[in-house]
């Protein structure tokens, strides 16, 4: 797996002060894409065992808040066991904390659906993901006023709530904050 960047003072990609990891490849190729350059899975640098120590060492701090993954697409099957092993490690030493996934893929059709009959990396990423934004950008409903999405087709999913309920649950505080 490679990634194409990390910000580790990152404040758009969820509440607070957080440290994202911008995966590289996808194949959603949405028009419109903020970060088309990442769609080459051999873009970037490659994601070693002292990149990830750099990441979990920079989500230390108390003013940060958590660790949001982007791409690329985090849920491409080239991109599920590293990041697996993140999401792991993070949930280990900083439980206190949040995890946020973007994705292009659709929570239940893609992930709950077709990956989690194929694959068994999907529901364990799940299983440490507190909030997963879904849905591809779709240009055409691109919205500025937005928060911590690109586009109003895109879903801000609590993922803890969804998968005990066994339906899916939005993160209605982030919509709330919108009406304002």
């Amino acid at each position: 797996m490679n990634y194409a960047n990390i910000k580790y003072y990152d404040i758009a990609n969820g509440p607070g002060v957080r440290t994202s990891v911008f995966v590289s490849g996808c194949r959603h190729h949405c028009p419109g894409c903020f970060n088309a350059v990442a769609w080459d899975f051999d873009y970037g640098q490659p994601f070693t065992r002292e990149v990830a120590r750099e990441i979990l060492d920079a989500c230390a701090p108390d003013y940060i808040s958590g660790l949001s993954l982007l791409g690329g697409e985090p849920f491409e099957r080239a991109n599920q066991a590293e990041l697996l092993k993140l999401l792991e490690e993070f949930g280990e030493r900083y439980p206190q904390k949040n995890v946020w996934c973007y994705t292009g893929y659709l929570f239940e059709r893609d992930i709950l659906g077709d990956m989690a009959l194929k694959w068994q990396e999907p529901l364990k990423m799940l299983s440490h993901i507190d909030v997963l934004v879904d849905g591809e950008f779709v240009e055409e409903k691109k919205d500025l006023k937005l928060r911590f999405r690109g586009s109003s087709n895109q879903r801000i999913i609590d993922v803890k709530e969804s998968l005990r309920k066994g339906e899916t649950v939005l993160a209605k505080e982030f919509y709330e904050k919108e009406k304002k």
